[in-house]
């Protein structure tokens, strides 16, 4: 018998999606604001529209999807970041709606959308794992 849980090794990507049309949006605030570097999409796949992003070893695909109501979901990606604290300033600097995550052990986080309504958490460690 297969064990089939030993099979998946990690995560390769994650997919966000905004609508047709708003890339050059999400680029200022994916790229511009939070800095994330944009990395070269398949020419096979360019046609659909979107991008790609590098956050640290794991690409975020953020691709194009109409008729979606991103705010209704609790579906997000989170990240892990250094400076929690001035990533918080930054954002509400620029009117992104910082919300406070439940408290859990070992991290501080926060959520916020993106300007389409995908949830974000960013979470930083305070004490190191056993």
């Amino acid at each position: 018998m297969v064990n089939w849980s030993a099979m998946i090794v990690g995560i390769d990507h994650m997919q966000i999606t905004i609508p047709v049309g708003a890339e050059a949006e999400a680029r200022a605030f994916y790229c511009g604001l939070l800095g994330l570097p944009e990395v070269e999409k398949p020419l096979a796949l360019r046609g659909r529209g979107g991008f790609w992003l590098r956050a640290g070893d794991r690409c975020v695909h953020v691709g194009t999807e109409e008729d979606v109501d991103r705010h209704a979901t609790k579906a997000h990606v989170a990240y892990a970041v250094c400076g929690i604290g001035g990533w918080r300033a930054r954002l509400m600097q620029v009117g992104v709606k910082v919300l406070e995550a439940v408290p859990l052990p070992g991290c501080e986080r926060f959520e916020f959308r993106d300007p389409f309504g995908n949830r974000i958490e960013f979470m930083e460690a305070t004490t190191t794992p056993p």
